[in-house]
């Protein structure tokens, strides 16, 4: 507070203003005059006036942001949405990494099928490009008495009788003038070797077993036979072997009736191996079982 005077202005030790009246000052329209000096404190200076009403904005300020606090609403710039209020909290996205092997199964078990059926389809094409005699050829364990005895391929006559044979048995060479019916006969006795090479020369396939042979592997020989045009099967005292397989100058010898060279035996020379073509008949021939031949009137073949 300042007090005017003729010498110019005395300062007093600085008062705080608290915002309250003073003691002796009475509220308006009570009739008293202020004091002057009243007055004199009354008028603040400029410097004063700033500093209160920055004192004062600042407290109102605090105010709003308490007020804004308590009404549960967030600051601007804390992250909130558009509306100011709480983020929602993100939910994560799984991410599935593992394979689907279904699809990826089905589509290789298409390519292995896809493949087998080309590669199978090649083969075929081979092999039926190659002829009968290179498939009998390639039969492990074949004999071919064409090429090892050519002169018993052209005794290929009719004979009456008995005929002795040097290969057991038989394959080719002077036969009877009947031949054994070559039409899927599966025989349970032994048959004379002498019809049964004239069927080889029809193109037959001759199937013979030891007569000890057990039931279920004669089973399976007679179930390739039975039925079976140029086919034919009887035991047959003697073998070396099991089985033994003969066709027109050829000859196959195995140990079991499972044996997959039986079958390829057949497949390459039924029909093939006649020197007679492949109309020659199987049909109207011997029935009978027994090794010695029977001499029927018959034309000559």
């Amino acid at each position: 507070m300042s007090i005017s005077t003729t010498g110019g202005e005395q300062r007093r030790p600085g008062v705080v203003s608290t915002g309250k009246k003073a003691p002796g000052d009475k509220a308006s329209g009570s009739g008293d005059t202020p004091k002057a000096g009243a007055a004199k404190t009354g008028a603040a200076k400029p410097g004063a006036a700033k500093t209160g009403a920055a004192k004062t904005g600042a407290a109102k300020t605090g105010a709003a942001k308490a007020g804004a606090a308590k009404a549960g609403t967030r600051p601007k710039g804390t992250g909130g949405g558009k509306g100011g209020g709480p983020r929602r909290p993100i939910t994560p996205v799984k991410v599935n990494t593992s394979r689907s092997w279904g699809p990826i199964a089905l589509f290789a078990a298409v390519g292995l099928i896809a493949v087998g059926i080309i590669g199978y389809g090649g083969y075929a094409v081979w092999d039926g490009a190659r002829t009968w005699q290179d498939r009998a050829g390639s039969i492990d364990g074949i004999v071919n008495y064409r090429e090892k005895d050519p002169a018993l391929m052209e005794g290929g006559k009719h004979k009456q009788g008995p005929i002795k044979y040097t290969i057991s048995p038989p394959v080719a060479g002077e036969h009877n003038n009947d031949w054994m019916n070559c039409m899927g006969d599966v025989y349970d006795a032994p048959i004379a070797s002498e019809h049964a090479v004239h069927s080889l020369e029809h193109g037959a396939v001759w199937v013979t077993y030891r007569p000890d042979l057990p039931k279920d592997q004669v089973d399976k020989l007679a179930a390739k036979v039975r039925g079976k045009e140029k086919l034919f099967m009887s035991p047959y005292e003697g073998l070396d072997k099991p089985i033994s397989l003969q066709a027109w100058g050829y000859q196959l010898k195995v140990d079991n009736a499972n044996d997959g060279r039986i079958d390829d035996f057949i497949k390459a020379l039924r029909v093939n191996a006649s020197v007679e073509g492949p109309n020659a008949t199987c049909s109207q021939g011997i029935t009978e079982t027994g090794t010695t031949p029977r001499d029927l009137p018959r034309p000559q073949q």
